[in-house]
């Protein structure tokens, strides 16, 4: 029998889409997904059996943590009309963080690693949004909108541009004495923002480089602290957490790196 993963089980599109076509909006988040997470090994032992997507006319994206059926990962977005590159980001964004295991009633992703899944979540978006592009450029879902692949490419660019901007990117180039310069406001980060440029914008380089990187995401948040720990020691739980699921581990041992928390005398 054929095992349901997050890239193949249900997936449905509710809520209140105003001048949005629900069909259409559906459409792109299919297509979204299939960008995200299409050859991937998805591994988590964590994964919904269905998931759900709704459009809220107000209030910020999130995952609607809920009691009523408990194996539905549940993703509320809130676009502008027809703005379907901003759900395509939206929807990625928020995937990530079921990617991450972090859609179950009752978790909880708190501060000071709050930051890190925020970024991995980030990075994750960004990468299916350039791959999505790289797709539909020429092969548009909904033929009223022949522009639709390059209005994903633009909607990359600014990504990555708002993430290069010096309020976000100081100390970019040495990513190290960024994290030693932030780190008090990272460790109280609660979402995402352009403070996390230099790590969001490395994790994408990792994962468009090697797709494990992005299959260890599957791996994320496995132990009981989840984000409550210390940078170091998060990173150590999800390595352990890789081998135990047996995706590849190269995330986190990278960020070790990029960071050089081995260098850096993190308590």
């Amino acid at each position: 029998m054929t095992t349901m993963t997050l890239l193949s089980v249900p997936l449905e599109v509710n809520g209140d889409w105003g001048e949005s076509p629900c069909a259409t909006a559906a459409t792109v988040v299919a297509h979204m997904r299939d960008a995200c997470l299409s050859g991937l090994r998805l591994l988590s032992d964590h994964q919904p059996e269905r998931l759900r997507v709704d459009n809220h006319r107000s209030g910020l994206p999130h995952i609607w943590l809920h009691t009523e059926n408990p194996t539905v990962a549940w993703i509320v977005v809130d676009i502008q009309p027809r703005a379907w590159s901003q759900l395509a980001y939206q929807f990625g964004h928020e995937l990530g963080h079921v990617m991450c295991n972090s859609w179950m009633w009752k978790v909880e992703t708190p501060p000071p690693c709050c930051w890190l899944e925020e970024s991995l979540v980030e990075a994750f978006s960004m990468r299916g949004i350039a791959r999505l592009a790289a797709e539909r450029e020429h092969e548009p879902p909904f033929n009223s909108d022949a522009e639709y692949g390059r209005s994903l490419r633009a909607y990359s660019r600014h990504l990555i541009e708002k993430y290069q901007e010096p309020q976000g990117s100081e100390h970019a180039e040495d990513i190290p004495t960024w994290l030693r310069a932030n780190r008090a406001l990272l460790d109280r980060a609660t979402g995402v923002g352009v403070s996390e440029g230099p790590a969001i914008l490395a994790v994408l380089n990792e994962m468009e480089s090697d797709q494990g990187c992005v299959e260890d995401l599957g791996a994320v948040n496995r132990w009981p602290q989840r984000s409550g720990v210390p940078l170091k020691d998060y990173l150590a739980l999800w390595q352990s957490s890789c081998a135990q699921i047996g995706t590849p581990g190269h995330l986190p041992a990278r960020l070790q790196e990029i960071f050089a928390l081995c260098t850096e005398g993190e308590p």
